[in-house]
């Protein structure tokens, strides 16, 4: 069974996500990903335009920060 979330909304496993915190300590979801190698290309692309916002790549389900 998958875990809680694995799903997006046309059936397609997309475990990994790329979450932003913001300078308040705020975190959201950008996106979800079928690989790692995806995910991190695109977080990749966001922190490279320079704002005060993180972005990193977690799998559902984990809860790590960078």
């Amino acid at each position: 069974m998958l875990g809680r979330g694995a799903m997006s909304d046309s059936g397609a496993v997309l475990p990994w996500l790329v979450i932003r915190q913001d300078d308040n300590g705020n975190r959201y979801r950008v996106g979800r990903y079928a690989t790692q190698d995806e995910a991190q290309r695109t977080a990749d692309k966001l922190q490279d335009r320079g704002h005060k916002q993180l972005y990193w790549v977690e799998r559902a389900g984990q809860t790590a920060r960078p």
